[in-house]
């Protein structure tokens, strides 16, 4: 039995930053997302693919590095993800508002079905609750969810296995009604589950006059977990000498509208350099997508 679709979590890889030896520090995760273009076929359609995470993973740097499996049983290729152009600029779009902590970057799809890469994408027509949909199937506080990442660095010494975290909405109402920009989950996260994301867990029973949601849907991208600080005082002056910062065991997201709306921006702000790679894929890369 499986709540979650396998191929989701052929969409989840670790991202990596050149460590002060040079070697790739895993410390951040991401997703492929397909926006969809257009439909060739009866059974055939154009995507173009994105690596999401937030924007503070990709800020200042110019490499970036993922890691994915192979389809037969080698260990995991790491692959390195262009940040800057020939001449300096970003490769990489930002959402417009910045406390919309989203970023993405066009990956070439068709480099890694070539290769021999297993993996697939969430892809934004079918596998996507969007603000409204959410709305529509009347998710609320207390619906259960699964956090996909990479907590900690824990990348796997030879294959390329996300960690799969369960948790409840905390709170979402006020996100989807518009009075707020994230939307909490109860569900411990840490350093490295930037970027990951937020999928909505099936149902087959619901109380009556509401509705169980029958698929896992992606609703968004994880921003980090909410902290707490903890003063310590003292006795002799009565002010503070100590802030300890602790994990409160909540995790901020944002809706997956804001990773659309980035990538409406990308593709109309991004370098042309950046637009001309092959990202486009005819059909989708696991079968197990279909």
């Amino acid at each position: 039995m499986a709540l979650i679709p396998p191929f989701f979590l052929d969409c989840v890889t670790a991202i990596g930053l050149p460590g002060p030896d040079g070697n790739p520090r895993y410390t951040a995760t991401g997703f492929l997302y397909g926006r969809f273009e257009k439909q060739e076929g009866p059974e055939e359609k154009l995507y173009r693919i994105y690596l999401v995470t937030n924007r503070h993973v990709f800020k200042d740097a110019s490499i970036a590095y993922v890691r994915f499996n192979p389809e037969a049983e080698e260990p995991a290729r790491q692959y390195d993800v262009q940040l800057l152009t020939a001449d300096k600029k970003p490769a990489w779009f930002g959402h417009p508002d910045p406390e919309i902590d989203v970023a993405v970057v066009p990956i070439n799809a068709r480099l890694l079905k070539e290769q021999g890469i297993r993996f697939s994408f969430f892809s934004s027509d079918e596998h996507v609750a969007t603000r409204a949909e959410a709305l529509r199937l009347g998710l609320t506080e207390g619906d259960g969810v699964f956090v996909l990442g990479f907590p900690m660095g824990y990348v796997g010494e030879k294959r390329n296995f996300v960690i799969v975290r369960q948790g409840v909405l905390a709170r979402v109402r006020d996100c989807l009604s518009g009075g707020s920009k994230e939307f909490l989950v109860d569900c411990s996260v840490f350093p490295g589950n930037s970027g990951g994301p937020v999928v909505s867990r099936p149902e087959v029973v619901s109380i009556q006059g509401t509705t169980a949601p029958s698929k896992a849907m992606l609703l968004g991208i994880v921003a980090g977990y909410v902290p707490y600080q903890d003063v310590a005082i003292s006795l002799q002056t009565n002010r503070p000498r100590v802030i300890f910062e602790e994990n409160s065991g909540l995790a901020a997201a944002f809706t997956i509208d804001y990773v659309a709306e980035t990538i409406e921006g990308a593709s109309a702000e991004l370098p042309q350099q950046a637009k001309e790679k092959p990202i486009s894929v005819d059909a989708r890369a696991n079968p197990d997508a279909k």
